[in-house]
């Protein structure tokens, strides 16, 4: 018997989803999305003034240490290699990020080996904090006073509008710090770009005789009664009407112009002191570094509280929000038919490649449950 399942969310959460779903001839997917295009925040386009292949919705450079998410994105397209090789700019000048060891003897005018930086950190981090409880802590005893508030400090304020006391320490500790010349800003063993960009990549994901696609359809919670499961990407809030409360999200917005020739010289530059309101500005044609383009098209980027209709990208997940995710996901728990995953259905700041593992275990997952004749999970078990 055919059951017929419904998604909701034409990103990579959904589409990697309903394509593993589909592996069971006895499956059929339904994917809609409220957008007019699919790939989700992921979404690429061509501009139509300079052929530049466009990030719709901010920067997304593909890497991962899993061979087998590797694997899975190349079956789809044809990933560039890039090195995503970020410059900060502040009062003191234009630096390499993460901090690496040109950074540090460019910052404090030094000639240090690696060995004598890292010992130079070790003297002017604040030794007395020996548990950090938040992203200052962690960064002070990571890197001391001077480097956390040269590139850190006012840039975090900034992307998240919070004060960094205020922000869980693991967002700091996810920051490498080098001592060597390593300006790569991601460690990752696979790192790249899709030569025809995400959308064309997730098209031929969700291309399959079992899979349909419908978009410009905004999903109501009724939606669920005309399938036999529903898996929801979008936030976890939402879909329970914010019957507890709304989970605080940043969103992002940016200012486009159009330049003849380079701009800036890099894909990614970042203003990490707080008197430059936006956060970084990215040059779009610098992300296809195979491409040749006269023109450039400069994205201004800033960031705020999401509110009203706007777009949610990062889930902020203060103490507070934690607390009233718990809320949300024992509610889910005790509903029929109906499972979340995703960045915004699991409340977590998930990279791309995660999201992919995710919906890959998850897939593996509802199929078990339904050759066992079990009830479908509502969260995937190895991401909760």
């Amino acid at each position: 018997m055919t059951k017929t399942f419904c998604i909701v969310g034409a990103g990579f959460s959904g589409a990697v989803l309903a394509r593993a779903l589909v592996s069971n001839e006895n499956i059929r997917c339904v994917v809609i999305d409220e957008r007019d295009h699919v790939g989700g925040n992921c979404h690429t386009k061509r501009d139509t003034k300079t052929n530049i292949m466009e990030h719709c919705y901010g920067p997304h450079i593909f890497h991962t240490d899993s061979k087998k998410v590797w694997q899975y994105v190349n079956q789809f397209g044809n990933f560039h290699p890039f090195i995503n090789r970020i410059k900060a700019i502040n009062s003191h000048g234009v630096f390499s990020l993460p901090i690496n060891l040109h950074t540090i003897n460019q910052f404090f005018e030094k000639t240090f080996s690696p060995t004598e930086a890292k010992a130079y950190l070790a003297e002017i981090r604040e030794k007395n904090i020996s548990n950090p409880k938040n992203f200052e802590e962690q960064a002070l005893s990571m890197i001391g006073r001077e480097l956390y508030e040269a590139f850190f400090l006012g840039y975090t304020k900034k992307q998240w509008g919070l004060d960094p006391t205020q922000i869980p320490a693991s967002v700091m500790k996810r920051l490498p710090v080098r001592f060597d010349y390593n300006d790569n800003y991601y460690s990752s063993q696979y790192q790249g770009i899709p030569e025809e960009g995400y959308t064309a990549v997730i098209k031929r994901i969700l291309d399959h005789p079992n899979i349909e696609v419908q978009l410009n359809q905004k999903a109501e919670r009724e939606i669920i009664n005309y399938f036999d499961h529903l898996f929801w990407t979008g936030t976890i809030d939402s879909f329970f009407s914010h019957q507890f409360g709304t989970l605080s999200y940043r969103t992002v917005y940016w200012e486009k112009q159009y330049f003849e020739g380079d701009y800036q010289g890099n894909a990614l530059i970042n203003y990490t002191d707080l008197s430059v309101p936006y956060t970084r500005i990215h040059e779009h044609k610098h992300f296809t570094p195979w491409e040749k383009h006269e023109k450039s098209i400069v994205f201004t980027e800033y960031s705020k509280l999401t509110e009203g209709s706007d777009t949610p990208y990062y889930p902020i997940c203060t103490i507070e929000d934690k607390a009233l995710f718990q809320k949300y996901k024992t509610l889910a728990e005790s509903s029929n038919k109906i499972s979340f995953l995703g960045r915004l259905g699991t409340y977590q700041y998930l990279d791309m490649d995660q999201v992919i593992a995710q919906s890959l275990n998850f897939s593996e997952e509802v199929l078990n449950a339904i050759k066992r004749k079990t009830p479908i999970p509502v969260f995937n078990q190895n991401f909760r």
